[in-house]
């Protein structure tokens, strides 16, 4: 399991490749809410997610064998993105197999980052095995989006850079699909104010890891259907032990929240957020806690498919 002194190691490490995101502030929210919050930018990272923070993490640190043999993933969103920038970045070939009803979108963004496509089919089954197969073929590292403690350590800087700017924080939230940022998130917040509460924020279409919370069991993800498509993963056994040691609560909102989110964010601050990202902040407007508190939010990314606004002209 990662430390808090991973985290600061990873930061050191990654802090020239990564950009140190913006922290806004909204004083309409603020007189809201009746609180001091604070969101941590992060669709204002490279590729637009908290992504390429573990990914960076992980890349820096692989051997010099792996690096002349290439890396590969499975994915179809940001963390194909991130890994296809930092590969090309540090010199060092990247495969990442999407199925074949990746959004075209996505597929051509990852290419141009500079990764080869591998297709395949459209569940998740295809995918492993593909990437499986890739591995022993040639001898590629896997790196997992988030069952991978380097890589949680490197998504824990966007908590971490927001705490050392804005000081101590009551409560802190932040989304959860997989849990690897959550995972960093709560690392880094305990680290550094122990007594700060974290609150994870889900979809209720995909509340997996709500349900394997309050149960204390793993529950995986069944083919949810929600808007915020970045958290339709399950946690894995990894994540789902730190989240247990460190999180506080993990609350759902409806995908009404979550569109409302995303309006205020889009029209009131004026930055683009995607569904996924929102989502902690639907959860802190849905908060009855946290008035006079300060409060934490990480707003995870911001890339959402614009073609159906600009292909109508």
């Amino acid at each position: 399991m990662p430390s808090f002194k991973d985290v600061e190691t990873a930061y050191d490490r990654i802090k020239d490749l990564i950009n140190k995101t913006n922290v806004l502030t909204s004083r309409t929210l603020n007189k809201m809410t009746g609180a001091n919050v604070f969101f941590k930018c992060e669709n204002f990272q490279r590729v637009g997610a908290f992504k390429f923070r573990g990914v960076s993490n992980k890349l820096l640190q692989l051997s010099d064998e792996e690096k002349s043999k290439g890396v590969v993933t499975h994915s179809s969103g940001n963390h194909a993105q991130a890994l296809a920038l930092a590969s090309s970045i540090l010199g060092i070939k990247s495969v990442i197999v999407m199925p074949n009803n990746a959004p075209r979108i996505k597929v051509e963004a990852t290419r141009e980052y500079g990764a080869e496509i591998v297709k395949c089919d459209n569940n998740v089954k295809s995918r492993e095995e593909t990437c499986q197969n890739l591995v022993k073929k040639y001898g590629y590292t896997m790196v997992h989006p988030y069952d991978d403690d380097q890589i949680i350590a490197g998504a824990g800087t966007a908590a971490y850079e927001l705490i050392k700017e804005v000081g101590e924080l009551d409560y802190m939230f932040c989304p959860v699909g997989g849990g690897g940022l959550l995972s960093g998130t709560s690392i880094s917040t305990k680290g550094l104010c122990p007594q700060s509460k974290v609150i994870a924020v889900e979809p209720k279409m995909a509340d997996d890891a709500y349900r394997s919370f309050k149960d204390g069991k793993l529950y995986p993800s069944l083919y949810p259907d929600t808007i915020a498509d970045g958290l339709r993963t399950s946690l894995c056994e990894r994540t789902f032990k730190i989240i247990q040691e460190n999180v506080d609560e993990i609350i759902t909102v409806s995908e009404k929240e979550i569109v409302d989110a995303m309006k205020f964010l889009w029209t009131r601050m004026k930055i683009v957020v995607e569904p996924s990202g929102a989502v902690s902040f639907a959860g802190v407007l849905k908060s009855k806690e946290i008035k006079n508190k300060k409060v934490g939010v990480i707003i995870s990314g911001g890339n959402i498919d614009l073609d159906d606004f600009f292909n109508k002209f």
